[in-house]
């Protein structure tokens, strides 16, 4: 299937109907579809295309990738270019300025590329190669005939991109995928200023992020929470320890994109929870020199660096290397909070013949965070909002919180002539995690807040494998594609831990002096050491049904272990433990299994269902002492993708059901339990649902405006319960069941098309926890809100470009996270109105 090159095609002249138009019927309804005719209208784009031709415009094209001199040149003469991706690959352009016609500008923007444009009679070009030293004629227009897809969305100036793998390790492009997936590309990561992957999951559809205190956060996808991250395809578990987060390399300066896939992702992270699959895919080094250079400076005398530098290392270009560097120093709007980090990336990518690539990588990331709490900020005993101050902080002055993460990687990728690959990757990662702060307690009955200390400190270490190949085969006349693999994960966890010394009793909130209390002596004595290992075997197939009909198939069978040894103390002064326990329990042969069918109804549009699900072990025992089976989640999907403008612009509408089946919950007899009354016993029969719908679209709209915008509307109730009143019940009402996002940048034309504005709107609906403690009813709330940022960028030169980033522009007060309990308090504030200014140099 012929395709143009993705970051190279224009979006302009092949354009068939208003974009709008098409995205609105497309979420709307889809019903369209069918009766479109792709060509309608088709003598429409010629016209456009000739006129653009002839006209003279102003060109402010920076020197860059050729693919992005391209792109800005297709966004200003709105005339097409088209070209195999190969021949643009490594590429970079001197760029073009002034009064030019379109011809002209073109010309100087390939010029010493080795590549030539020859104009078609409806005035769009096509690229090719010019002839070497010797030859005669010139050979032959290019057109894209490979079927690699490539997914790097660097320097494509684009908010989608033309494929992914992260599903099913098949490169698909997103209309092919029968899965709900969103690429948050290195564009829009730029443009919306999105610095940590806690800022990409609030910016990305359907997913959001709570706080639990201000360095513990939790992402959650259609409402369930992600308990596995994945780095280049290969998973590693945030579920380790209660601080979470730990192995996250948070700075996204050092990657090109975030593919995420919602629902049931089983197949390719093994044991977890059906929410999403949330893979960082790291910049690699280019074919060509290119070095950048940025800094930041904003609000609260938040500062930040970074300097990014990349190309070949040998003359003939078959060591390439690329390093990345970033610093931070951030003040913040809570009261005496700070903190200081940095990150430290290297990749190095060596060709091993013609068709063998190695891979090694190293990170290094530190951060350390001085006045900030291990918890957030109290409510009153019913639950209701004491109208605090978003700066304030109860933190002491010597409160830290300071982490450091250091991670390899190795990859080694080789490619058979018969087009198949065999991948082999590993994946290590240590972080250490030392902090000291305080937690309040809310005594219900009295109204009295008190201060107490606590100190944490662990070490962390995970190990993620991954062996596999891919390619063709060819049964029954047609071809279709296979994946074998096979992965190995290991988790060593050995944490310290103490708390409940009290720094302050019956404490003023509304006067409080962070430099009342000393340091204090915690010595650490809790402690848990837990090891965890999984294998897998798995395969997956993409079955070539008929010319429009696509069937994939998957299965994957992992065997999972986990052990721990954990001591407890029962108070801050006890020397001996209370408890001192050794668990463990074991899953074997647990088969996962995926199933998707995609039908193209047109080159535009598909029709897809697919079934997932996923695994998550659990350590309770029922009646008669034996492990309770894994929970297991089962996510059902359909839904209608359209893709216009050859790739440009991606849209879906899905709807979804998620079912998480064999919860715990504990038995009303306890009598009957074989080791009553030492231990508790339960049944593996509770039962949760998830309901709801997606729509998205991310892209370009026009060639000036990129685009990327979701809804969702996530219900999830009670279908089982130990407490039989739950049942029908809202589940996880802290959780937004509507949520909205949008994100968008716009080019101005013309004598303007320096300029360019865009932003971001998030707006979630009400969410509430409630309960009773000590007898006293409580209800804690946050109404639906909604928050908008703006952004305005100015390339000042060819090099040189400025943005602003304007953050909570109307200055919106709401929480971000809820307290689950009014003893123990965890309300977070949002961030209140900020700003930010950027300036990058590109050398």
């Amino acid at each position: 299937m012929n395709k143009q090159a993705r970051g190279v095609a224009a979006h302009s002249s092949v354009w068939r109907f208003s974009p709008v138009v098409m995205a609105v019927h497309l979420l709307c309804a889809g019903a369209l579809a069918v009766a479109v005719s792709p060509a309608s209208n088709a003598a429409e784009p010629a016209a456009v295309s000739n006129t653009a031709a002839t006209g003279v415009r102003h060109y402010d094209i920076p020197a860059g990738p050729l693919s992005t001199a391209i792109n800005r040149f297709v966004a200003t003469s709105g005339v097409l270019v088209s070209a195999d991706g190969a021949l643009t690959e490594g590429k970079r352009s001197a760029g073009a300025h002034g009064q030019l016609a379109a011809q002209d500008a073109l010309a100087r923007v390939l010029a010493g590329t080795g590549l030539d444009a020859v104009r078609r009679d409806d005035g769009s070009y096509v690229l090719h190669l010019l002839p070497t030293t010797g030859q005669d004629a010139i050979l032959p227009a290019v057109q894209v005939s490979t079927n690699v897809l490539d997914g790097t969305t660097e320097g494509t100036g684009s908010y989608t991109t033309r494929a992914t793998a992260t599903a099913t390790k098949l490169q698909m492009s997103l209309r092919e995928t029968p899965q709900a997936v969103t690429v948050v590309t290195r564009e829009r990561i730029q443009d919306q200023g999105l610095a940590t992957v806690n800022d990409v999951v609030q910016n990305a559809p359907g997913l959001t992020f709570r706080r639990f205190g201000p360095e513990r956060a939790f992402f959650y996808s259609r409402g369930m929470y992600v308990d596995n991250i994945m780095y280049d395809g290969l998973p590693v578990s945030l579920d380790s320890s209660n601080l979470s987060q730990d192995m996250l390399a948070t700075d996204m300066a050092i990657y090109d994109r975030v593919e995420i896939v919602r629902g049931a992702t089983g197949l390719a992270q093994g044991a977890g929870n059906p929410s999403a699959a949330i893979n960082l895919v790291r910049k690699r080094p280019t074919k060509v020199p290119q070095v950048s250079a940025g800094v930041s400076a904003g609000s609260w005398d938040r500062y930040r660096a970074e300097l990014d530098a990349s190309g070949p290392l040998s003359e003939d270009g078959s060591l390439r290397g690329r390093a990345v560097i970033a610093a931070q120093d951030y003040g913040s709007y809570k009261r005496g909070e700070s903190s200081k980090g940095q990150t430290l990336y290297g990749i190095l990518e060596k060709d091993v013949g013609s068709s063998t690539t190695l891979t090694l990588s190293a990170l290094h990331q530190e951060n350390k965070v001085r006045g900030n709490g291990f918890t957030g900020l109290p409510v009153a005993s019913d639950g209701s909002d004491l109208g605090l101050p978003r700066s304030t902080s109860y933190a002491n002055d010597w409160e830290h919180w300071n982490k450091t993460t250091n991670s390899a990687f190795v990859g080694l990728d080789h490619r058979f002539d018969n087009d198949w690959r065999v991948n082999l990757s590993a994946y290590y990662a240590q972080a250490e995690l030392d902090m000291q702060g305080h937690y309040l307690n809310h005594v219900v009955t009295t109204g009295i807040y008190n201060q107490l200390g606590a100190r944490n400190a662990h070490q962390e270490k995970q190990t993620s494998v991954s062996l596999y190949a891919n390619g063709p085969f060819e049964l029954l006349g047609r071809k279709h594609e296979l994946v074998l693999g096979a992965s190995y994960r290991n988790i060593d966890f050995d944490g310290n831990s103490r708390q409940g010394l009290t720094l302050t009793g019956n404490l003023n909130l509304y006067s409080f002096n962070p430099g009342a209390v000393a340091n204090p002596y915690i010595p650490l004595r809790d402690w848990m050491d837990s090891k965890i290992t999984q294998q897998s075997i798995y395969a997956t197939t993409r079955l070539n049904l008929a010319d429009r009909l696509k069937l994939i198939l998957g299965g994957r069978l992992d065997w999972f272990d986990y052990k721990d040894t954990v001591n407890t103390y029962p108070n801050f002064d006890a020397n001996t433990p209370s408890v001192s326990a050794h668990n463990r329990y074991s899953v074997d042969n647990q088969l996962t299994k995926y199933a998707g069918l995609v039908y193209d109804l047109n080159d535009q549009y598909a029709l897809y269902a697919s079934y997932t699900d996923i695994f998550k072990p659990q350590n309770y025992l029922d009646a008669s002492s034996k492990l309770l089976d894994p929970v297991e989640g089962r996510n059902y999907e359909i839904g209608l993708k359209g893709e216009y403008f050859d790739g440009a612009l991606n849209a879906s509408v899905a709807v979804f059901r998620m079912d998480q089946k064999n919860r715990a919950f504990r038995s009303t007899d306890q009598t009957q339990c074989a080791s009553y009354p030492t231990v508790i016993c339960y049944s593996a029969a509770g039962e949760v649902r998830r309901e709801g719908v997606e729509f998205e679209v991310q892209g370009a709209i026009t060639p000036n405006w990129q685009v990327g915008a979701g809804y969702t509307v996530a219900i999830a109730r009670y279908r089982k319960d130990a407490n039989a009143s739950n049942v029908g019940m809202l589940f996880d009402t802290d959780t937004p069941r509507h949520l909205f996002k949008l994100s968008t940048m716009y080019r101005l034309p013309g004598d303007l098309q320096r300029w360019r504005v865009g932003g971001s709107v998030y707006r979630q609906g009400s969410i509430y926890n409630q309960g009773t403690t000590s007898g006293v009813p409580f209800r804690i709330t946050q109404s639906a809100y909604t928050v908008a940022d703006l952004v305005v960028g100015w390339q000042v030169t060819p090099k040189l470009d400025v943005r602003l980033n304007i953050n909570n522009v109307f200055d919106k007060t709401y929480y971000n996270a809820l307290s689950g309990l009014v003893n123990f308090p965890s309300n977070v504030y949002g961030e209140p109105r900020n700003a930010m200014l950027s300036a990058r140099y590109q050398f």
